[in-house]
């Protein structure tokens, strides 16, 4: 029986560090069965970017899309394979080009989750379309900024309805802060969301396919000291209701490949941001967790392409809805409920399975890889691309010395 030959295609930006580990890591998996005995080869390549024909078949089985969130003619090219070809994305286009933060809050907000208080407020300045003034003038409805800030309460954030990499966020305090902010948005939508004072925990979940890393997150830090390594920071049950808000937000909009952030104070868990459908994975980013976050998305794409999972494009959101708008429903039998649907969508007892039995190797292969010189030779090069020259020893060895930690607690 000959071997099955799969393509995984990387549409990629200006990151090259997290791919090359994927890269080499796939190469080392080498032929993996199926449950019939099959065996199957997977091979990467990187997407590139040229005219296509709507006829024209793919060679991918499956595309991690990691550009197509700004760049147009890729993101038609993913449409186009989704809808004709049944290629598996991570993530759909379909869902996070029309699912944005503004969009995600609004259904989580029904499905019962203790999203702040937000509005979205009109662009500060006229928009750049002939139509504007007439439409504006009959329709616009005039407003007053503070009192919908009023109505939300200081300290408060502005933020991007649709942005990201907390581009454009302010924290407005009073009236001043809130009109320069405003004044400063240009035309930007802007949601106004209640702050979490005094919080306890600033959790941030990286979740690929079904698997879930909950990393304590300090976001007055540089990046590169956010992501706290310390485990346990919090409880059980709140830990395991941070990771199902992070499964139930990506099953809802068949992401795939994203982050959330949520805020713990006094028990209760507030997520904040959760449309972040291009997370960040880099090596200076995540360092200790870096070599998990390889792990799961070679299991996760190889499953995928290995027992042929087919693509959801279709939103099943009245499953989800029948249960949050339940009345009777306590908070934590909603959240059950949830866990058990999005537990459904990522298949996450056939997942298992297959990863004991087909894919119980790729942690040793991940250690071995991470352990190598080929490993260190990445991690110096990315360091000196990132940073300027007289910081190269520095960066060095603080991130040498959190991937050694990582080592070490393997073994």
């Amino acid at each position: 029986m000959a071997d099955v030959e799969h393509t995984i295609g990387l549409l990629l930006g200006t990151e090259d560090d997290w791919p090359r580990a994927y890269e080499a890591l796939l190469r080392r998996v080498g032929v993996v069965s199926d449950d019939d005995g099959r065996k199957h080869r997977t091979r990467s390549v990187r997407v590139t970017i040229e005219p296509f024909n709507l006829r024209d078949k793919p060679r991918h089985d499956l595309v991690i899309d990691r550009l197509a969130y700004w760049y147009y003619h890729p993101r038609e090219w993913l449409k186009k394979i989704a809808l004709m070809d049944d290629v598996y994305l991570l993530n759909s286009p379909f869902t996070f080009q029309s699912m944005e933060k503004h969009a995600a809050y609004c259904a989580m907000i029904r499905l019962g989750l203790k999203v702040p208080e937000t509005a979205l407020v009109p662009f500060k300045n006229p928009l750049d379309n002939s139509r504007y003034a007439y439409t504006s003038g009959r329709y616009n409805q005039p407003f007053d900024l503070e009192a919908v800030a009023a109505s939300i309460g200081y300290p408060l954030f502005m933020k991007p309805y649709d942005g990201g990499a907390w581009v454009g966020v302010s924290k407005i305090r009073n009236p001043d802060e809130l009109h320069a902010a405003y004044d400063a948005s240009g035309e930007r939508l802007m949601h106004l969301q209640a702050s979490v004072e005094d919080y306890d925990v600033f959790a941030r979940s990286l979740t690929i396919g079904p698997e879930t890393m909950v990393m304590k997150f300090r976001p007055d830090l540089p990046m590169y000291e956010r992501y706290a390594v310390e485990h346990n920071f919090l409880d059980a049950s709140t830990g395991d209701e941070v990771i199902t808000i992070s499964r139930l937000i990506n099953a809802f909009f068949r992401w795939e490949f994203n982050s959330c952030e949520s805020l713990v104070r006094g028990g209760e868990v507030y997520p904040i941001d959760y449309a972040n459908a291009c997370p960040d994975v880099a090596i200076t980013s995540l360092h200790y967790y870096f070599p998990w976050a390889m792990s799961a998305l070679l299991r996760w794409t190889i499953f995928c392409v290995v027992t042929e999972r087919r693509p959801r494009l279709d939103l099943d959101t009245a499953a989800y809805f029948a249960i949050g708008d339940r009345d009777d429903l306590p908070y934590a039998d909603k959240l059950a409920g949830y866990r058990k649907l999005a537990d459904e969508y990522f298949e996450v007892e056939r997942y298992q399975e297959f990863c004991d039995r087909h894919l119980g190797h790729i942690d040793e292969i991940v250690y071995g890889w991470i352990s190598s010189d080929e490993f260190r030779s990445l991690l110096a090069e990315t360091v000196r691309a990132t940073y300027p020259v007289h910081e190269h020893e520095r960066f060095l060895g603080h991130f040498g010395g959190l991937i050694d930690a990582w080592v070490r607690d393997q073994r």
